[in-house]
């Protein structure tokens, strides 16, 4: 018969046991010192470039980008807004919070004309206008930035894609992806029909007149009843765009005023 385990080695064992935790402890608090050094390092080694480059960063889009990256990977936000060290350094704090205040009131001034949604372009162009030549320079990138911070302060602000660009809205309107697809449909005559949703989307009459129907009461959408055919739904926000652009031939052809 085979002796069974003493009580010596079953306390010898666990002494091992507790011995290899205990290592293995004093391992992983090594490396998570080491990485804290190298974090405090690095975060150093950032805010001497931007100490250094602190005009760059401000009045180059370009640059700006590649130092928020750099900033990501310690976990930092170089544009969030207050007091502290990345603000009062750059101002890039101050930047976004004055870039969504310039937002704000673009897209308020226009909103009786097209009902909360604005082109990304128009509104790059209306901001630019606005700040005067000698101002800091501002990228779309930039815009979409500003835009994601007033989203998360839950005022309605969003973004829609539409043909490789977006649509910048402005109001708290419940929009889904059915109401997404017909904007996309409307970007490149600036209308739309019930027929030609239900030709190349392949609805039923009912889905894509309740689309239209909430366009039209949310003041997103205009209706033309007198249209050739059949009644139009425009989109003020892509008719303004349309309209600020040189157009084809073609393009002009079918654009019904």
């Amino acid at each position: 018969m085979r002796r069974g385990v003493g009580a010596g080695a079953v306390a010898k064992k666990k002494l091992a046991e507790a011995k290899y935790k205990e290592r293995g402890t004093v391992l992983a608090e090594d490396q998570i010192a080491q990485m804290s050094k190298q974090l405090e390092t690095f975060k150093s080694n950032l805010e001497e470039f931007a100490s250094k480059h602190k005009q760059e960063i401000r009045k180059n889009p370009q640059f700006r980008v590649q130092f928020q990256e750099m900033c990501a990977t310690i976990g930092v936000d170089p544009l969030a807004s207050g007091k502290g060290f990345w603000s009062e350094m750059l101002g890039v704090g101050d930047f976004y919070y004055e870039l969504g205040v310039q937002i704000i009131e673009v897209c308020l001034a226009l909103k009786h004309r097209n009902g909360g949604l604005i082109t990304l372009d128009e509104l790059h162009q209306r901001v630019l206008k606005g700040r005067g030549k000698y101002a800091q320079d501002v990228s779309q990138d930039d815009l979409m930035r500003a835009i994601k911070k007033l989203k998360v302060m839950g005022n309605g602000f969003g973004m829609i894609p539409v043909g490789g660009s977006y649509l910048v809205q402005s109001v708290p309107a419940e929009l889904n992806m059915d109401h997404t697809v017909v904007l996309q449909l409307a970007e490149k005559k600036g209308y739309v029909s019930v027929s030609e949703i239900r030709d190349s989307l392949k609805w039923e009459k009912e889905r894509a007149c309740h689309v239209l129907d909430h366009l039209l009461k949310e003041g997103l959408a205009w209706l033309d009843s007198q249209a050739p055919g059949e009644a139009q739904y425009w989109l003020p926000a892509l008719f303004s765009e349309l309209t600020s652009r040189d157009v084809t031939p073609e393009e002009a052809n079918q654009m019904t005023p």
